[in-house]
């Protein structure tokens, strides 16, 4: 009698703890989300769609509003509690939100997941140190090349490009003076220039090796370039004139297709001086903040991979256009049909997210492209290059106020 109560009662018990568990799964409260303006209807479709999918979430209500990726991470870092449970953001305030305590790492499962199905460069925008703290939405931000296919025979590399353009009296478009353009050659040539920041946002650290043999290398290839007759520095296709090839980006694919009509092409940027140019990506990505019920957290978890899942980049490019991170998503036949998405998925490989850089910066990049454009170093020595990007580093790295 004794064990058969003990048996009873450790059914009892394990039912309870079934109970339990299955009262754990699901989630029934609310949720917030920020996405732009410009998806607020087409999130509001695919959460039905999860709901629908996820009978356990049937009765979880949620709260979809309009803020933009600009400015979700200020008002996530302002006050966290009262911000959303899962919101978008530009990649470049990774760092920020999470020393604001206002991402949480993803789990192990979806991190393989994320790492697996997207890019490598919307990937390591999502990714600070060893963990993954965002799930990657887009890969459309960046530049890359444009080039007419009757004038340019060999995209691959500057050197070809420009021999074709000079011969055929066209123009080479490429923006040397611009700190966003510039990092092609840098970063190219493997150098690296990167802030860091506090819990606030404020720069707090610079790392920059542009004093280097490479750092010499990519000037050396920037200056080489602005000495073609036919270079001209700019960036924009409803400024240039007889382009035979421009770098520039997605902004500007209707204006080049009209320009260059059934000529129209386009390609990741190209190689110069023996190595692959650079430069700096753009991503959206997709966060969830941190969570006291364990319910919640799971549910937000579920639904952030859901939004950011391949068909639902897929459904968002027929829907708005957004380019897709996701590698599934980056083989559908509409955006393989589209050249300059296509180019910018090829080069974003090549491209680091872009993070936090003061005005500072970029007023010092024109600068420097100002002296190149100039002919300033037109015959300076390997030595007096040197000396040009040491006090560049160095002017770089006086920003931060210690």
């Amino acid at each position: 009698m004794k064990k058969l109560l003990a048996v009873v009662l450790c059914l009892m018990l394990a039912l309870s703890v079934c109970g339990v568990a299955g009262a754990e799964a699901g989630f029934d409260g609310e949720l917030k989300i920020w996405v732009a303006e410009a998806v607020v209807d087409f999130t509001n479709a695919q959460v039905e769609a999860f709901k629908a999918a996820n009978p356990e979430y049937a009765n979880m209500t949620v709260v979809i509003e309009a803020v933009g990726e600009g400015d979700a991470a200020t008002n996530m870092i302002t006050d966290v509690e009262a911000g959303a449970d899962i919101y978008g953001f530009a990649q470049d305030q990774l760092a920020r939100l999470v020393a604001a305590g206002a991402l949480i790492e993803l789990s192990e499962e979806n991190a393989a997941i994320v790492s697996a199905e997207n890019d490598g460069g919307s990937v390591a925008a999502a990714t600070l140190g060893d963990l993954v703290y965002a799930y990657p939405l887009t890969s459309d931000n960046g530049y890359f090349l444009y080039y007419d296919k009757s004038v340019v025979t060999d995209p691959t590399n500057v050197e070809a490009i420009l021999a074709d353009c000079e011969k055929a009296g066209k123009n080479f478009y490429m923006e040397i003076n611009s700190g966003w353009y510039q990092t092609a050659f840098f970063f190219g040539a493997g150098c690296t220039i990167e802030y860091g920041v506090d819990n606030e946002g404020n720069l707090v650290s610079c790392t920059c090796d542009y004093a280097s043999e490479n750092g010499v290398k990519a000037l050396k290839s920037m200056i080489e370039l602005s000495k073609s007759p036919a270079f001209v520095n700019g960036s924009s296709a409803s400024n240039a004139t007889n382009i035979g090839a421009i770098v520039d980006g997605t902004w500007d694919a209707v204006a080049m297709q009209e320009i260059l009509g059934e000529n129209y092409a386009a390609t990741k940027l190209p190689t110069i001086s023996g190595y692959q140019m650079g430069g700096f990506g753009g991503f959206k990505l997709l966060g969830v903040k941190p969570q006291v019920d364990d319910a919640k957290l799971a549910a937000c978890d579920a639904l952030a991979l859901f939004l950011a899942s391949g068909d639902a980049q897929k459904a968002r490019y027929e829907a708005v256009q957004w380019g897709p991170s996701n590698l599934e998503a980056q083989k559908l036949e509409a955006i393989q049909d589209n050249a300059a998405l296509a180019a910018l998925a090829a080069q974003l490989e090549f491209c680091v997210g872009q993070g936090q850089y003061p005005n500072d910066y970029w007023s010092l990049a024109t600068t420097l492209g100002d002296q190149i454009i100039a002919d300033a170093y037109d015959n300076a020595t390997d030595d007096e290059l040197l000396a040009v990007l040491q006090n560049f580093q160095d002017t770089a790295a006086s920003y931060i106020v210690k």
